[in-house]
């Protein structure tokens, strides 16, 4: 009995020691269980986003992070979690701070307000791949131990005080991919050595005062997408063989004092979308090849001295929308092939020494600023016609007395006695107008239908008109309103005074000033690419019907006798989305609850036309998203493509795929559906996200594409626009709610992605939207109908 009894003793014994390995020892083996149990539990409270796994911090990395800490300078203290003991450091306790293995792997603290400078103990992290400290206030060199850290991937240092020069010492770093030092006060020159760097694809300095030349052995980097050097102290001339940089996006060399010819062997540069070399020294002739550059968006050479003439083959420049060849010395006539670039919106090649007459339809296109400077240059304007073409009225112009030039006593008296003579046959026209109005005035018979003929009864302003009303103009055509405030006849519209606001696939857009001084926006669409009046008429009359909030109203349509078609909306100031968000000022700051808001906008008007009005957009960027005086939005262009052929509806399909909007399958099925429609949605949630345009260069992968593997990465806080993040505290789970359903709206697999009604409800979930506000977002739509395809 007694040996059964011990038999168990000892069982139990082993069994003990086998659950709980730290007894044996001759411990209190409660006692300890109960403090490794506790303080496991303290250590998981403290994990952040992701489990740690187990291995307490190096005692290498301990005390380089404690070096780290001494050296700066914390008086928001966001560095109080880096206590003595160092057992948190790398389950998620000490903030900013990423482990791997025990090692460090990450040290991420952006916008902490942080002074003082980077220790060079910073080389005792030989497992980081990261520094971010971006938006702060350090000073001081960069370390040289910087370039010793055999896994370093990214360096982003942006936005500090740092000086000095920077180390030759990066380019031992083998993996280094991103390296930022932009808006420092860096001196001395750009370091070679860099191009050691073979993984490096996204280098910015820009914004410092670094002098030299642009290193010949960066042309040997081929992976670079984006080189920002602009606003330095850079000279010398470019490298001869920088056309070596194929995979090239993004190429910003503006404000500086470089100089020399620009190489003829940039037209190698295959993938090339912006080229900024404003307000440099540059000489000689813009290389005729340049119209390799197919990708080419942005093309800016203003401010320096390039001569000869501007080569033909610009017009090659199928994807160029921005085009600035402003104060240099070009001379020679403007090539006619600009006039082919149907995505060009912007043209700038005044104060140089061209002649001869501009294209009429630049001329039509682009206003006066565009071409003055130029002093043998005509036809930009009514005031400065040639002398070959007598000025001609034409929509969105207004006219202007010719300028005058020295003349003889008998030429004078030859044009008095003419401007007399045309000055009674005016006024005999008027006359006559008068009484053929009034006799049609007298005819008319009450109550004949929707058909007017002369001016039409002005209603009381803001009173909506009763349907459809028809008018035939002074010189022939039709008007046709819809309902909503605005009260004008063909007349009206056809003298009004007009500005260019846009260009776009579909045509030009205008910003008109009726003669009761009131402004409409008007779409003067390509007579070419519509369809026949007949279908036209029976198209737009449908989309005249629709109405919603978050959708642009249709105003009225004109059809002119020598098939000119203009359709007219409300004119809104604040433009675009993507004018409201990439082009303004530093003072305006756009929030998140404002930012949400369009989003759920965009979401309801696309809801309203893919179920109450079975319209697919096809074409939805941010360009074509109006933003009102409430900040809200309203999508136009929506079922314009039912009023062009269909193979204009396709060169549009394919000109939205430049611009980064495009969802993946277009390519091969060319024709939009509501899951393409989403895509796009998506695309522009993450816009409004990130702060980025889809267009702008991002690692030689588009937008979504580059959110997506940033988040892979883990560094998610990286994706979000600056502003955004001045908030994360409190929106945080809202931002990373969004940025989920627009990575969900994104998929590549069409079948993966939500229907518009899933994303309506997933957004209202996020946040819901106060319905006082959400009601304030219009009448009936309404807003500037320019768009960019």
């Amino acid at each position: 009995m007694l040996n059964e009894t011990q038999k168990k003793k000892e069982k139990w014994k082993i069994q003990s020691q086998k659950k709980h390995p730290i007894c044996g020892f001759g411990l209190n083996c409660k006692k300890m269980v109960f403090l490794v149990q506790l303080l496991m539990i303290l250590c998981h409270q403290a994990s952040s986003l992701k489990e740690w796994d187990g291995v307490v911090i190096t005692q290498a990395d301990y005390q380089g992070l404690q070096a780290f800490k001494n050296e700066l300078i914390d008086p928001k203290g966001y560095l109080r979690s880096w206590n003595d003991s160092g057992f948190g450091a790398c389950s998620g306790g000490w903030a900013g701070i990423k482990c791997a293995k025990g090692q460090v792997i990450v040290i991420q603290l952006p916008w902490k307000s942080l002074g003082g400078r980077i220790t060079e103990k910073i080389s005792q992290f030989q497992a980081l791949r990261k520094l971010s400290l971006h938006d702060n206030f350090i000073s001081g060199l960069i370390p040289t131990s910087l370039g010793f850290l055999p896994n370093l991937r990214g360096v982003q240092l942006f936005n500090n005080r740092l000086s000095g020069s920077i180390p030759p010492s990066l380019g031992l770093c083998p993996l280094l991919q991103t390296l930022d030092l932009s808006h420092n006060s860096l001196t001395g020159t750009i370091p070679p050595s860099l191009a050691n760097s073979t993984r490096l694809y996204w280098v910015n300095l820009s914004y410092n005062s670094l002098q030299g030349q642009v290193p010949r052995e960066l042309t040997r980097s081929n992976r670079l997408t984006l080189l920002a050097l602009q606003y330095n102290n850079l000279s010398e001339s470019l490298p001869t063989d920088l056309g070596k940089l194929s995979n090239l996006r993004t190429l910003d060399l503006s404000h500086n004092f470089i100089k020399g010819s620009l190489p003829s062997s940039i037209s190698n540069m295959s993938s090339l979308n912006t080229l900024n070399l404003e307000s440099n020294n540059l000489v000689g002739h813009l290389p005729e090849n340049i119209g390799n550059l197919h990708n080419l968006s942005m093309l800016n050479l203003r401010r320096n001295r390039i001569d000869g003439q501007i080569p033909q083959s610009i017009g090659n420049l199928s994807s160029l929308k921005h085009l600035d060849l402003s104060f240099n010395d070009f001379k020679g006539e403007i090539p006619n092939s600009l006039s082919d670039l149907l995505t060009l919106s912007f043209l700038n090649v005044s104060y140089n020494k061209l002649s001869g007459s501009v294209p009429v339809e630049l001329s039509q296109e682009f206003n006066s600023s565009s071409f003055i400077g130029n002093l043998q240059l005509c036809g930009f304007s009514p005031s400065n016609p040639c002398q070959s073409q007598a000025p001609s009225p034409s929509f969105g112009i207004s006219e202007e007395a010719k300028r005058g030039r020295k003349l003889s006593i008998k030429d004078i008296i030859l044009i008095a006695a003419g401007t007399l003579l045309v000055i009674m046959l005016i006024l005999c026209c008027i006359l006559l107008y008068c009484l053929i109005r009034k006799r049609r005035g007298v005819s008319k018979k009450e109550g004949e239908g929707a058909a007017v003929v002369g001016r039409a009864p002005r209603a009381e302003k803001g009173a909506p008109s009763g349907g459809q009303e028809v008018e035939a103009g002074e010189a022939g055509g039709k008007l046709v309103h819809f309902d909503g405030p605005m009260v004008f006849t063909a007349d009206d519209l056809l003298c009004a005074t007009a500005e260019i606001m846009g260009k776009s696939t579909y045509g030009t857009v205008y910003k008109a000033t009726l003669e009761d001084g009131s402004e409409v926006a008007v779409k003067r669409l390509r007579e070419k690419i519509t369809k026949g009046q007949k279908e036209f008429e029976a198209e737009v009359n449908l989309l005249g019907k629709i109405r919603h909030p978050n959708l642009l109203a249709l105003r009225a349509y004109y059809l002119g006798p020598k098939g000119e078609k203009l359709l007219v909306f409300d004119y809104i100031p604040k433009g675009s989305l993507a004018t409201f968000l990439h082009a303004r000022g530093p003072e305006t700051r756009i929030d998140w609850p404002t930012r949400m808001r369009m989003i759920q906008g965009m979401a309801r008007g696309l809801f309203h036309l893919h179920n109450n009005e079975n319209i697919i957009h096809g074409n939805l960027t941010s360009s074509n998203v109006l933003i009102d005086d409430n900040n809200n939005a309203k999508i136009s262009d929506y079922g314009l493509s039912r009023l062009m052929t269909a193979s204009a509806a396709a060169n549009v399909i394919a000109t939205a795929g430049a611009l980064g909007y495009r969802a993946p399958e277009l390519s091969k099925l060319k024709k939009a559906n509501t899951k393409t429609d989403v895509y796009s949605l998506g695309v522009i949630i993450l816009e409004l996200l990130t702060g980025k345009s889809p267009g702008e260069a991002m690692n030689g992968v588009d937008l979504p594409q580059w959110v997506a593997s940033i988040v892979k990465e883990e560094w998610t806080n990286e994706v979000f626009d600056l502003e955004l993040m001045k908030d994360a505290s409190t929106i945080g789970d809202e931002l990373l709610n969004t940025l989920k359903l627009g990575l969900h709206c994104v998929d590549p697999s069409p079948s993966s992605r939500p229907e518009i009604q899933q994303v309506l409800q997933q957004l209202e979930e996020i946040r819901t939207v106060d319905a006082v506000t959400a009601t304030t977002s219009g009448d009936d739509g309404g807003g500037d109908p320019s768009a960019s395809e």
